[in-house]
């Protein structure tokens, strides 16, 4: 049984929803990521993932794109990515994951990036834009206790959430909404059929919800249908309109009303 897997699973059994926190690598500023990121679990996140920077996403919407973009141009690259996660494990012993695109895995070495990846303390993978179809050919270097998530859509047929869930580890990305990250008040009746029709076909992993999550409503009207949630664009959002004076408050009491509601919700 994977880390994840095994660290939601002690979430739920304490009747609690998992908060995993997405964040570009080094957002909103280079110097802070890591005091930044400790105190985002420590504030109520129970995963991190950290997203690696990249020109060209096929899913991120704009919030994403904009500080992804603004990481870039201060050279923001993996190796800086994985001294940051390295300092972070010393910190905290809650999972890690990495997020990015195939094309900079590829630029920078298949083997070396699962080495690295490993060796700096991260816990799982999320490589989007490798197709099903193309995992076994993808991951020729079989990472060794680094998990592969996979994503569902909501177009995803039933034959193939089955086979998603058979070949993902850690746990399965529900995209709860046909679109971009941080499209937010999105949802109808349809969204949540689809959602708790993924839920109740995963027999192997724990589910995921994410895209479109902003706030505790939506943390508690997904609540029944799945293991955890996953938000971004909101966080990032929080940082970037961050005031002067306590700048990282805004978010991080964000962070603790959405950890709540995870809580309360597991409860209900």
């Amino acid at each position: 049984m994977s880390s994840i897997k095994s660290y939601i699973d002690s979430l739920n059994q304490k009747h609690c929803k998992a908060l995993s926190v997405f964040l570009p690598a080094g957002y909103p500023l280079p110097a802070d990521f890591v005091s930044l990121a400790v105190d985002i679990l420590a504030n109520g996140a129970d995963i991190l993932e950290i997203g690696i920077p990249f020109s060209d996403p096929i899913a991120d919407g704009p919030i994403i794109q904009q500080a992804s973009q603004k990481m870039l141009e201060t050279g923001m690259n993996l190796p800086k990515i994985f001294q940051y996660a390295q300092q972070i494990r010393t910190k905290t012993e809650k999972p890690i994951i990495l997020m990015g695109y195939a094309n900079t895995v590829y630029r920078y070495g298949l083997k070396e990036f699962i080495h690295d990846s490993y060796n700096s303390g991260i816990n799982g993978l999320i490589i989007p834009d490798v197709p099903l179809e193309e995992q076994d050919s993808f991951w020729v270097e079989k990472p060794i206790d680094l998990d592969i998530i996979l994503l569902t859509t909501p177009t995803s047929g039933r034959d193939r959430i089955r086979a998603i869930d058979a070949r993902s580890s850690g746990f399965v990305y529900c995209v709860s909404i046909t679109g971009i990250t941080g499209m937010q008040n999105q949802f109808d009746s349809k969204t949540i059929v689809n959602i708790q029709r993924t839920y109740n076909l995963l027999k192997r992993n724990k589910m995921l919800i994410g895209f479109g999550i902003y706030n505790a409503q939506d943390v508690r009207r997904f609540a029944p249908y799945c293991d955890g949630v996953i938000v971004g664009s909101v966080v990032i959002k929080a940082l970037a309109n961050r005031p002067t004076t306590n700048q990282y408050i805004p978010a991080l009491q964000l962070i603790s009303e959405l950890s709540k509601a995870c809580i309360d919700e597991g409860k209900g």
